[in-house]
């Protein structure tokens, strides 16, 4: 039961990323992305990949992962530069797609269907699986911490405020002088790189990847993750993460007492499930459990205030 309790932590810890990479993309600069599991599975396969074919270390694996998803997220910011809206989720979606069918077809690289096995696991040989999930367990939330502080630092900056300008009106914020274009490709990158981190870490975890693991179902947790939390809040994202996690395992244990159920309607109640409760959230908490602030100074308000009885 602890082992299991662990590795729901770890699930928690890598939708926590995903969702903070999301916050940034959708929740400060307002750009509609679906194709979350898209740059989830490039940060997979990327690592697994260099450590399976070329035996690089994990760590440059998972760095290189992280690089390439933050380059492909820029390399897709420019090409939908125009698109707003509906066009620019569909468009990522696509983009999603894209990678689960190259992934499935490129069999001399991936493996296809079936996947690749045998991703290495740091410290996998010396430790048991006990040990080993405990100490993954303590990798993904020093690196969930990392992540959180360099994002809230940055929903304090100039940066995020622009931002939130090209949120609001991008019109009224290139009016103002500042290059819209840069900016979102710039959010997309760095959202595209916790992703590609999330989907490294993932792999290197499980030990095994395949096509059919990045499904646009995914993409609609985290979804759902930052909008239970609250979109914009950084906060939010890692509570709304391990709010839908706890969700998602805890309705495992529903559908076995209701008699006559399938496996297969089983999965479908779940679904049901998670689905009425996205509805009820959005009817009676619209702006998620944890809202975003209404004002982010630049200097937070006990630094301002340290600052004014020093003058």
């Amino acid at each position: 039961m602890e082992n299991y309790l662990v590795a729901m932590g770890v699930s928690a810890g890598i939708f926590a990323l995903m969702a903070l990479g999301l916050n940034v993309i959708w929740g400060m600069a307002g750009l509609i992305n679906l194709g979350l599991v898209g740059f989830f599975a490039v940060g997979a396969y990327v690592s697994a990949l260099l450590t399976i074919k070329l035996q690089l270390p994990i760590a440059a694996g998972i760095l290189a992962g992280t690089g390439v998803a933050a380059a492909v997220g820029a390399i897709v910011a420019l090409v939908t530069v125009r698109l707003k809206g509906d066009y620019l989720a569909i468009v990522t979606l696509g983009f999603a797609e894209t990678v689960r069918i190259a992934a499935s077809n490129e069999i001399s690289l991936t493996n296809g269907t079936d996947g690749l096995s045998g991703i290495a696991r740091p410290f996998g040989a010396d430790l048991t699986p006990v040990q080993f999930n405990l100490f993954y367990l303590c990798l993904v939330a020093a690196l969930v911490t990392v992540l959180f502080v360099l994002i809230d630092r940055l929903s304090h900056s100039p940066f995020a405020r622009v931002l939130r300008a090209i949120r609001e009106d991008e019109q009224v914020a290139a009016v103002a002088g500042k290059h819209v274009l840069l900016f979102k490709i710039k959010a997309f990158a760095f959202g595209s790189a916790a992703l590609g981190l999330a989907g490294a870490l993932y792999g290197h975890y499980t030990s095994f990847i395949a096509p059919d693991i990045f499904v646009p179902l995914l993409t609609l947790y985290i979804k759902l993750a930052l909008l239970v939390g609250g979109v914009g809040n950084t906060w939010g994202a890692v509570v709304g993460a391990i709010v839908v996690v706890t969700f998602l395992e805890s309705t495992r244990f529903i559908t076995p007492l209701i008699p006559g159920l399938s496996a297969v309607q089983g999965a479908a109640l779940r679904e049901f499930l998670i689905s009425v409760s996205l509805i009820v959230i959005l009817r009676f908490r619209s702006q998620g459990i944890l809202p975003e602030a209404r004002s982010h100074p630049v200097v937070p308000e006990v630094e301002a205030q340290a600052e004014r009885v020093r003058v």
